[in-house]
Order: structure tokens, then sequence, then C-alpha cells
């Protein structure tokens, strides 16, 4: 019977070996006959074409085994830092994580980004340096790298021998070592003035260390490091021990409300949706309906689970498992499964600050092309695909160059579909920088349609979004013509008057009036007499656009905040390309002989500074950049086509959407607002 579950990542820079560590863990745990290699594509977790083609991880995939009593449901993430989301929304569900570092490269830059990540999500963790078999493995210095840019609260479990050699070992630490017990002492102690306390009153028992270890790395405040090897398993059954014997697991609460988060959405080989979950309390059974994201409800028609092996089908997956639902069609990444969970409040992802169209080679094959990219939405809804039927093209939205490779490749093995990418571009958006109000009234030129719309915009506090209010009577007119409206504002602000979206914004509805249905001679309902919801459709981004004007809006560029460690020596250089590239340090440091800079960067300059960083710092520059906020762009407004029938040129939007309807003078005007 075990004793419980233990949800565990595996996070690390590309190249690190987490994937060949997760392959010899589940070879340790009687999982799988052979390890198998990154090389020759043959990992378990590494289904993905392109993941067996470049030996990386793209997609965040689930494997399970036991360690004694406790069954681990190991995640392996990607390592590139184009797939952050995907690993963030891996650290939403984890109970703890191994940290992998080479032991031959040591601290690089994703691994620190990896490691501000686990501790800002608190997720404990334990640290494994591999490929201590390689040429030019280190012990001593890297545990001084790792504490000076990782954390100083690191204490290694053993020591590693014949390093760089097919023999190379490790031998954990007994509690008969000296040495060991003054450093684990030391280090407790610093984190917590109690066991300082014990050690001046007489000294601690090795059982006792041994608790307050754990009980200080199952808080985040203390990082055991493993050394060994995933290629050869050294070291792994150590790693393996202190895994089951140091990280927490699950916390079960089955009798609660039916809780969990969706952390991963695959298709199945019928096409099917499959959610991937991972339950915090109470239980979802097969056939139950259960309500998810906005407050959705479905029937979950099967469950698997991962129970120490291949995941299997049972009746149902509770709390602290991971499970997999079919039957929820419209389910998404990030998703609430029942009542949200209080300690896994939804993360706030940072927007995609580029993006790019994709043009399928056969132009027959647009059509196909978009439905595919509606499913890779459904997997990540970062990519916000957004499609143009006024120039026949589709954009998606990126983190990184390489996802464009990642995408290409999963259109042309999932979907068959060949399709190359256009010059990536940044994402703007525009803010309104004063008031609007416009309003189109029926019968009055130059108002076509059989509608009346009054609208008001004012801005709005960043990221508090597009918020829609009625000031006329609510029932001046039928509920779906409001409707309409609310949806057509939604839609025309996402171009303002550049072509980017209107993202914050307070739209007042002052205005309104239609025709209730007429017809002819006691004839049949006529649509060219009486008002439709297309009418409001077709009107409101005539208003929308004038309010716009009459408004102004400023172009705002993404910029993001910067953390810059190099050495100190290189300050002169980097502050010049700083400067150069629109980067506004606002605080530096020095220590020993490394230098921090943190500051602000237009996210169009990120990739260049990547790009020069190495030549400046000998190759030792590390950059961490993040979205922070939109400022006003510098220069001349960028701006960025329009995809709908344009309605800021009226003559032009008009000859595509007028329904001319013939009016007398003798037909009634109903459900006008005091203003209208």
């Amino acid at each position: 019977m075990a004793r419980g579950t233990l949800n565990l990542g595996i996070v690390a820079h590309v190249d690190a070996g987490k994937t060949t560590l997760t392959e010899r863990l589940l070879f340790a745990a009687g999982v799988i006959d052979e390890v198998g290699s990154v090389d020759d594509g043959t990992t378990q977790t590494d289904s993905l074409a392109l993941e067996r083609q470049r030996g990386i991880t793209i997609k965040t995939a689930v494997a399970s085994f036991a360690i004694g009593g406790v069954t681990v449901n190991l995640i392996d993430t990607p390592g590139h830092p184009d797939f952050i989301a995907e690993v963030e929304r891996a650290l939403s569900v984890l109970d703890g994580a191994v940290l992998v570092i080479s032991a031959v490269e040591g601290v690089q830059p994703q691994t620190r980004i990896l490691m501000r990540a686990l501790q800002r999500r608190c997720v404990p963790a334990v640290m494994f340096v591999n490929k201590i078999d390689r040429r030019g493995a280190g012990y001593d210095r890297l545990l001084r790298d790792i504490s000076r840019r990782l954390s100083p609260a690191v204490v290694a479990m053993g020591a590693a021998h014949e390093l760089g050699t097919r023999a190379a070992g490790f031998t954990a630490w007994d509690g008969s070592d000296a040495g060991f017990k003054g450093r684990l002492t030391e280090v407790l102690a610093e984190q917590d003035d109690s066991v300082l306390a014990a050690y001046l009153a007489g000294g601690l028992s090795q059982r006792r260390l041994g608790r307050e270890l754990a009980a200080q790395v199952r808080r985040g405040r203390v990082y055991p490091v493993f050394f060994g090897s995933a290629l050869t398993g050294a070291g792994v059954g150590a790693l393996m021990s202190g895994v089951a014997g140091l990280l927490p697991a699950a916390g079960r609460d089955p009798g609660g409300p039916a809780s969990g988060r969706v952390f991963k959405v695959e298709r199945g080989a019928a096409g099917e949706k499959i959610a991937y979950v991972r339950m915090f309390s109470g239980r979802v059974r097969a056939r139950d309906r259960v309500r998810f994201g906005d407050g959705r409800e479905q029937k979950v028609t099967a469950i698997s689970v991962f129970d120490g092996g291949p995941d299997v089908r049972q009746d149902s997956v509770s709390a602290g498992q991971i499970g997999k639902l079919w039957g929820l069609a419209e389910i998404r990444v990030g998703d609430a499964v029942g009542v949200p969970w209080r300690a896994a409040a939804r993360h706030r992802f940072a927007p995609p600050t580029l993006e790019t169209v994709v043009v399928p080679r056969d132009p027959g094959q647009l059509g196909a092309l978009r439905a595919a990219l509606a499913q890779l939405a459904e997997q990540d809804p970062l990519i916000n695909v957004r499609q143009d039927d006024i120039r026949r093209e589709i954009s998606v939205s990126l983190y990184g160059e390489v996802q464009k490779e990642v995408i290409g490749a999963t259109l042309a093995s999932d979907f068959g579909l060949d399709v190359g990418f256009r010059e990536t571009t940044t994402i703007c958006i525009e803010r309104l920088t004063g008031c609007g109000a416009a309003v189109e009234r029926m019968r009055e030129a130059p108002n076509p349609f059989l509608a009346t719309v009054g609208l008001r915009l004012e801005p709005a506090a960043a990221g508090s979004g597009v918020e829609f209010r009625i000031e006329a009577e609510p029932g001046s007119m039928p509920a779906a013509f409001f409707r309409a409206v609310e949806d057509t504002v939604r839609e025309t602000l996402q171009q303002g008057l550049h072509g980017w979206a209107v993202p914050d914004c307070l739209v007042t509805m002052t205005h309104t009036g239609y025709l209730a249905k007429q017809s002819a001679g006691h004839q049949r309902f006529n649509k060219s007499m009486s008002s439709t919801g297309e009418d409001f459709r077709k009107l409101t981004p005539l208003v929308v656009v004038a309010a716009l004007r009459q408004a102004g809006t400023a172009v705002c560029e993404p910029v993001h905040r910067f953390r810059l460690d190099a050495p100190a020596d290189t300050l002169g250089p980097v502050l010049a390309a700083l400067t150069r590239l629109r980067g506004v340090p606002h605080t530096s440091a020095t220590r020993d002989d490394d230098l921090t800079i943190r500051g602000d960067i237009p996210a169009a300059r990120v990739h260049e500074l990547r790009g020069v960083l190495p030549g400046l710092t000998r190759g030792e520059g590390v950059l961490e950049c993040a979205f922070d906020r939109y400022e006003s762009a510098a220069g001349p407004a960028p701006a960025r086509p329009r995809w709908d029938a344009n309605p800021l040129n009226r003559e032009e939007y008009l000859q595509r959407m007028t329904r001319r309807a013939s009016l007398t003078a003798a037909e009634p005007l109903t459900g006008r607002s005091p203003a209208g």
C-alpha cells in the first residue's frame, strides 16, 4: 500500500540531461526494461518527432513509478526558455522538483531562471549534478558556483569520486562523518534559530538533524545536492532515496469538494480531447458532470490515473493524484476543475510579445491550417491564433523563434501541413488618451442600418480589460441586440486606430433604437422592414471607431524588466550596449567579481541583446527577461494592417457591409433611449 503520492517535476537548462535522468529513474524503478536514448529518439517522455530530432523537451510529459511506498508522478518539463510558460504550468501542480545541473557546464542561464521560478512558486527542490562521468566535470568549484548563483542554503549529500571517467561514482554521507555533520548543522542553523540553540546546548543527534533537514527542504529553505550520472546510473539510487525521504508527499483531502487544475491538453488517436488534471481535493468520477473554466459544465466520460507505471483506466481520480479526463470537449489548459483551489490561484502568464504569419505552401490548405492551429491553441492558449480574412492570413503569437520551428514541425507531423513563416514582429497595444463618444441614429444619414447605437469610451487602468456598461434602459430593446453590440464592441477593439488591440477601456452604451418585427400587407416577417442582430453588428464598428477617433489612442510597445549578471570588469561595454538598445538600468551591484544590473528594455531589443551579450562578457553573461508593462512607443507610431472590413474607411466599409432597406416615414420607432 503506497504511503502517498509525490508529483515531481524535473527541470533543467537545455542539454543538462533531465530526459535521460527520467529514463534512468523509470529503469531503476522497474517501469521500463532498458534506458532509452535522447540521441536515438527512444525515450519515453519525448514523444514528438521534433523532440527526438533535436534532443530537447518541448511538451510536458508525465510518467509514474514507485519508490518504496511512495508513488511518484514524474513530470518532464521543457528546458528551452521559449517554453517557460509550459514549465510554469507544470510548476503550479507540483509537490516538489529535481533541478538538474550539468557537472561540466555548471550553472547555466536557464538554470538560474528555473531556480527563481521554483522559489517564486514555493516548490521544494533537490538538486542533481549530472554528467560526473564527463571530462571537465567539477565538484568543489561547482558547489561554490551553486551556492553563489542559486542559493547559499545548499548542502552536498555525499562525495563524488573519479570524476570525468566512466567509473565516476557518488558516495552518500552517513552520520559518522564529522565534516558533513558540521556543514549540515551550519546550513540548518542559518535557517532556524532553534537548531542553533540546540547545537549550542550540547549538539544535535543524527536523527534530529535528519528530521530538521527534511522539514527545511519541504519548506523550500534548504536544497540538498546529489551528484551522479543519468547515463551510467551513478548516484541515482541516492537521489531516489532523497526524493522519497526529503520532498513532501501530496496533501490528500478526498472528502473535500472536487478541485483540480488542468496543466496539459492533448488529442487522442480518434481526435478526442484529453485533459491532464492534478487533483488538490475531492474526487472526480467517470460520468460526473464537472464545472471548469469560466463556469462551463460537461460530463466526464472516462478517466485514467498515473499510479506506479503507465496510466490505467479507473473509475475516479482523487486528491493528490494526476489523471487524464475524457469528455470535456471545451476544456483548456489552465482551467480549474470543480472548485478553484485556494492555494493554486490562477497564474497570470506574461503575454507573448512577438507574432508571425503562418503561410501554407499550398494556398488551398488555408482552411485545414486554420482548424489545425485551433487545436494547437487548445494545448497552448498563449499562441493566440488571429485570422485576417481580408488578406487570407493567419497569425500566431510567440515567446521566441524556436516556437516557429515547433509549430511548423507539429503541423507537418500531426496534420500533414507544409507551412512557412513571415518575419517575426513585436506586438504592441493602443491605449486611450482621452474620452470619446459617438452615436449613429436610424433614418438619419449616413446610417443605412435599422439600428441606433451610441457609445462612450473612457480609459481604464492597465490590466483591467474591457468593461461594457449599459446606460440606456435595459428593457429599451431586446437583450439579444444588447449582446450583439457588446460582442461586436469587444471584437472591434481588437484593432484600434493603428491596428493594435485596445485592451483596457470602459465602454458605455448611451443610445439605443430599433424597429420591431414588421410585415407588409399581413405577410410573413420582412427583414428589410425590421431590425435584426445583423444591423447592430454591422453598425457598431462605425460607432466604435468614431469614438476612438475622438478619444485618441497612443501606441504602446511591450517593455521587459531584466536582470543581467556578468563579470564586474565588463560593466562599461554592457552599459554601452544597453544604452544603444534603449535599455534603462535602474540598479547595479557588485559582489566579489560578479556584476548584477536590473532595469527595463523594449521587448523588440531583447533578442539583439541576447545576441551581443556573450561577446561582451566572455560568454559568462546571463540575461533574464520577463514582460513588465507597456509604454508609449518611441518615434513614429508603428501600425499593423487591419484584418477586418476596415470601419476606419466608411465608404469602403459600407460597400462591403450595407444591406439597403426601404423605409417609409410611417414606420414606427420603438425602444429609443431618452437621449436617442
